[in-house]
C-alpha cells in the first residue's frame, strides 16, 4: 500500500488532515502530516521538508501531498524521497529562486473580496478547532528563495477546488497554466479547506493520484 506524506498549509497543523488519513487508513493506507516548524525562525523551507521525510516510516511507494502553502514544501519533499507521485491541493506553485513572500505579486494574486475565504464549507464545530489551532509563519521562512531548479520529476497532479474563496478558480487556473504547463487540474467542489470540509471525497481523488488513475497528470 501507499505512504501519503503530506505538507500543510501556512499556520495550520497536520491535525487538519485527520479525517482524510483516516479514510485513506481504513484502505491500508499509511498518512504521515506533521506539524510543520512553521513559527520556527531558524528554519528554512528545507527544514520543513525534513520534517515530513523524517516521519516516514519508508520511502518507498510514497505519494507526496501539498496544500496550500505546502506547496513550496512538497516539492521539496518529492524530491528529496523520489516519490511516486505528487499531489497540490489547491497549492501555491513555487518558481525557481521565488521567495514566498514574492509570489503573491509574481503571480497577480488579488483579494476575492469575499467573507470566511477558509471555512466557509466546513462543519462548524471542525472550523472552530482548526482556527483555535492557528500558528504564525516565519518571516525567515517567507524571505528564502525556493532552492530547486525546477519541480520534480515525478508524475504531478493539481486537485483544482472549485468553491475556494482565497484561491479562486480563475486565479488558480492561471497559474497552473504558466507553472504547471501540460497539467489538467482534477476538479473538486469544495473550498479551501477541502481536507476538512471534503474528506472523503479527497481522499479518493488521492487515492486515484496515487494509481495514476485520475486526469489532470504531468
Amino acid at each position: 500500500m501507499t505512504t501519503f506524506a503530506i505538507a500543510h498549509g501556512g499556520g495550520d497543523v497536520g491535525w487538519s488532515w485527520h479525517l482524510v488519513a483516516k479514510a485513506l487508513q481504513a484502505k491500508g493506507h499509511t498518512v504521515v502530516a506533521p506539524d510543520l516548524p512553521t513559527e520556527d525562525e531558524s528554519k528554512d523551507l528545507s527544514d520543513w521538508a525534513s520534517t515530513v521525510t523524517e516521519a516516514l516510516p519508508s520511502t518507498s511507494d510514497v505519494v507526496v501531498v501539498g496544500h496550500s502553502f505546502g506547496g513550496f514544501v512538497a516539492p521539496l519533499v518529492a524530491a528529496q524521497v523520489n516519490a511516486k507521485a505528487l499531489v497540490l491541493v489547491t497549492a501555491m506553485l513555487p518558481h525557481p529562486g521565488e521567495t514566498p513572500n514574492d509570489w503573491w505579486a509574481n503571480t497577480g494574486y488579488t483579494d476575492s473580496g469575499l467573507e470566511d475565504q477558509f471555512w466557509h464549507d466546513v462543519p462548524p464545530e471542525l472550523a472552530e478547532e482548526s482556527q483555535k489551532r492557528e500558528r504564525d509563519m516565519s518571516e525567515n521562512a517567507m524571505a528564502m528563495p525556493w532552492p530547486l531548479d525546477a519541480m520534480p520529476d515525478v508524475p504531478t497532479h493539481f486537485i483544482l477546488c472549485t468553491e475556494d474563496r482565497f484561491f479562486t478558480p480563475t486565479f488558480m487556473r492561471g497559474v497552473i497554466a504558466t507553472r504547471l504547463p501540460g497539467v489538467t487540474p482534477v476538479e473538486l467542489a469544495s473550498g479551501h479547506c477541502a481536507q476538512l470540509s471534503k474528506p472523503q471525497e479527497l481522499a479518493t481523488l488521492l487515492e486515484k493520484c496515487a494509481q495514476g488513475e485520475a486526469e489532470g497528470e504531468q
